[in-house]
């Protein structure tokens, strides 16, 4: 029977009998490495026997799993990938296909030390840049294994480490092998990226755990290090990293399902991790996908709970900073669209107490201060995403939020009622707070175009609604907006006494485009600081604004006539806190005082005029000794006191315009402009009103100064027409007709860029005129003047002059029209 058997083993094909010698007599000795070495020489020479090989292998492998022959598996394993490694060529595909068959035999086993072989080969494959693609090739059941160990529950804490380890590390190659192949099967399929991302989530999770319980990275050991969360974190990187622009939706969105399923977004600190992991790991030009899935998210889950939109909310906020050196979107304007839509929301749900405003719906509680909360993050957001863009496209973003805020003077559909009113009064506060958020950090060369009228004209009107926390909102926008070098920061305080050196205010010289701006819209700007003065509900906060306005406004954007016309409105402020028509509060006075006060100390030290100087002193000074209430120190403290009357305040006490007017007028200064009090600016709606009657005006006038001729003078003689003569008439003709054109251009500028009191100085101005004309017309035309031949004696005895006909006298060019 021996000899039979002999005989029988020596007509088996060389491959099996080469494969038989590789497997020792005794387990224990492991590999026979002689024998293996043969077997890989037969592989490389006849590379058409490698599927037999592995077909013969994975029979083997197979029957000794089944006979707990494991130490043979593990000698059968590592002949499997010494012939990997060392056979690279076209018919390596079907030997590849037993290796797998293997592989997936052990991972099928219950045993965790086959579990881990059979991943470890499947990496050591993974790592192999195979010659030509495989077009039939399945690593569906990899990928469902793996993320299956990736969920391991054994009993064991050591064993499952190991166990969910393996299935992260068979999960990374599998992405490496086919990440990159377009030809093999697609790994970002929605059925491969669903078990994929929430199983490296799940071991992520444990990363908090990991790190308190060591501190300190250079006190742990290298075993320490090695743990799944980590393992987990590198290969979500990878994973991300490798994702083109079609494939980051089908990754984002398992991770936001798994933050859904396991309410992860409510502690926030996983989530945010999570996306910053992704933030970081993919391209930055990819990074406004990544935005967009969370806004989509949002508006899935606007009638979740508020704390989880919150936790949304922040997630967008971090990430948005990221963003940053990337891109965020050619989308900008639906950005904040989609975060104002739900800041809307939730000012609804706020007000009705129900996420449907058909039905109520009883079995979700809606808590008003975990939507304030909500509402804070989507203003916090909407301000980190604006400061990733541009100038440009944040005074975009500013005039889109501007249009949102419904007013009365425009076109917005004002809810009624006293629900109504208490919706516009939220979303009025809540846009402002907005737009206040957006335009902190805002700095630009050229304020006229980043400022346009459609957005500074309806932000202006709010600054006159009755409701204080609005005005206060518009007034900080407006300090931010004009602060550009960060001076709002260095004056802590309103003070009488500041010293300039020590603030170390940054000034630079009025640029063109800041008097461009002045000119257009310094009027509207004076009118609303008048008014907002002028309010009864004023407190503390509201006056420093007002002082850090006016300090702003003389540091960014003045030239002298803009100085001039902020002392001529505080002056103005002054003499109304005077005459207290409105009855304003004895508060409201001695603050109105103080503010005035307070900007003239400072102005004074910045003009550095000394006979200014000396007269704001000297008031300033008496009133610390007669009227410490009409200071800022003492008026604007945590207990102020002022007197209940304020019907009589002593002329030494006052800032006097006569005085000022004189001084600064003897230093350059515009005299006759400082000697004329200011007077408010028409409001928009008599503006409007009266646009056509002024436009007639202005074309009248224009008419009336074209046909200012002189006298007619004698007519000389009639003289020879020649060449010369036509030509030199035709050029002086187009001269006169430019010049022509060029003076009305000039008179209808000045009547639509010109301050209002100064129209309205020149009108009076030619009005007097005229009337001095027609009262000369009148005189004339009673009592005419003597005849040259002297009096004529009338039949009575008495003289009488000769009267001219009205229709040869001469009229004044301003009577003609």
């Amino acid at each position: 029977m021996y000899g039979i058997f002999c005989c029988c083993g020596a007509l088996r094909p060389r491959y099996k009998r080469l494969i038989d010698n590789i497997f020792p007599e005794d387990c224990e000795d492991g590999l026979v490495k002689a024998n293996m070495e043969k077997l890989t020489f037969y592989a490389l020479s006849a590379p058409e026997k490698l599927d037999r090989i592995g077909a013969y292998l994975s029979e083997r492998l197979s029957r000794d799993v089944a006979r707990h022959r494991y130490s043979y598996v593990c000698i059968a394993m590592e002949a499997l990938d010494q012939l990997l490694m060392a056979c690279h060529c076209q018919s390596i595909n079907l030997f590849v296909e037993s290796f797998l068959k293997m592989v997936a035999k052990l991972l099928e086993s219950e045993k965790p030390n086959l579990q881990i072989l059979g991943t470890n080969s499947f990496v050591k494959f993974a790592n192999i840049e195979e010659d030509t693609p495989s077009y039939h090739r399945s690593y569906d059941f990899f990928v469902s294994r793996f993320s299956e160990m990736c969920h391991s529950s054994h009993d064991d804490l050591e064993i499952r480490t190991k166990i969910r380890m393996a299935g992260i590390k068979g999960l990374q190659g599998v992405v490496r092998k086919t990440v990159n192949d377009e030809l093999q099967a697609n790994i970002w399929e929605t059925q491969h990226m669903d078990k994929i991302v929430p199983s490296l989530l799940y071991n992520l999770q444990q990363v908090e755990e990991t790190e308190s319980r060591s501190p300190s990275p250079l006190q742990t050991s290298e075993k320490e290090k090695e743990n799944p969360a980590e393992l987990a974190e590198r290969c979500l990187r990878e994973l991300l990293g490798r994702a083109a622009y079609g494939n980051i939706k089908n990754a984002i969105k398992p991770l936001l399902m798994h933050l859904d399923n396991h309410s992860l977004w409510e502690p926030k600190v996983f989530a945010i991790r999570c996306f910053k992991i992704i933030m970081f790991s993919i391209q930055p030009q990819h990074s406004h996908l990544v935005i967009q899935q969370l806004l989509g998210h949002l508006d899935t889950n606007s009638k979740s709970a508020a704390t989880v939109r919150a936790g949304i909310v922040e997630v967008l906020s971090e990430a948005a900073v990221i963003a940053a050196s990337g891109s965020v979107g050619p989308t900008v304007l639906e950005v904040f669209n989609t975060l104002l839509r739900q800041l809307r929301l939730s000012i609804d749900y706020e007000l009705t107490g129900t996420y449907d405003s058909a039905v109520n719906i009883g079995t979700k509680i809606i808590k008003e201060h975990e939507e304030r909360m909500f509402q804070e993050a989507v203003i916090k957001t909407i301000g980190s995403f604006a400061s990733t863009l541009p100038i440009y496209q944040r005074s975009e973003v500013m005039l889109f939020i501007m249009g949102k805020v419904p007013l009365p003077s425009l076109h917005h559909a004002m809810d009624i009622g006293k629900a109504g009113e208490n919706r516009n009064r939220l979303t009025q506060i809540m846009l402002l707070k907005s737009l206040l958020q957006v335009s902190m950090g805002f700095q630009c060369n050229n304020m006229l175009t980043a400022l346009p009228s459609s957005f500074l004209d309806p932000l202006l009107s709010s600054a006159l609604m009755e409701d204080a926390e609005i005005r206060l909102f518009v007034l900080e926008i407006l300090i931010c907006l004009i602060d550009r070098h960060g001076n709002r920061h260095k004056i802590s305080s309103i003070s009488t006494e500041p010293d300039i050196a020590v603030l170390k205010l940054k000034v630079d010289k009025c640029s063109r485009q800041d008097t461009l701006f002045m000119k257009k819209h310094a009027q509207h700007l004076y009118r609303h600081i008048y008014l907002s003065c002028n309010e009864p509900s004023n407190v503390q906060t509201h006056y420093e604004a007002l002082y850090f306005l006016l300090v702003i406004i003389s540091i960014e954007l003045a030239n002298e006539d803009v100085v001039v016309d902020l002392i001529r409105l505080v002056l103005a402020v002054q003499e109304m806190a005077l005459n207290n028509e409105d009855n304003l509060p004895a508060y409201c006075l001695s603050a109105v005082h103080a503010l005035c006060a307070a900007y003239l100390s400072l102005i004074s030290n910045l003009t550095t005029v000394p006979a200014f100087c000396q007269h704001v002193h000297e008031v300033i000074e008496m009133r610390q000794k007669e009227a410490p209430y009409l200071l800022p120190e003492d008026i604007f403290t945590e207990k102020p006191r002022w007197p209940n009357n304020m019907d009589c305040i002593e002329t030494q006490l006052l800032f006097l315009q006569s005085k000022i007017s004189e001084v600064l007028g003897g230093s350059g200064y515009n005299s006759d402009k400082l000697s004329t009090p200011y007077v408010p600016q028409l409001t928009d709606e008599d503006r409007l009103s009266k646009r056509k009657s002024i436009g007639e005006t202005i074309s009248l006038q224009v008419e009336v100064e074209s046909r200012n001729s002189p006298e007619k003078e004698e007519k000389a003689p009639a003289e020879e027409i020649t060449f010369e003569t036509l030509k030199k008439a035709i050029v002086d003709s187009v001269a006169v007709e430019e010049q022509e054109q060029e003076r009305r251009r000039q008179v209808v500028e000045k009547f639509q860029k010109a301050p209002f009191e100064e129209i309205a100085a020149h009108c009076c101005a030619r009005a007097t005129l005229l009337q001095s004309k027609l009262n000369q017309i009148f005189e004339l035309t009673i009592r005419p003047p003597p005849s040259p031949s002297g009096t004529i004696t009338a039949a009575y005895g008495q003289s009488q002059n000769h009267s001219i006909p009205v229709y040869e006298m001469k009229f004044p060019d301003l009577c003609v029209y």
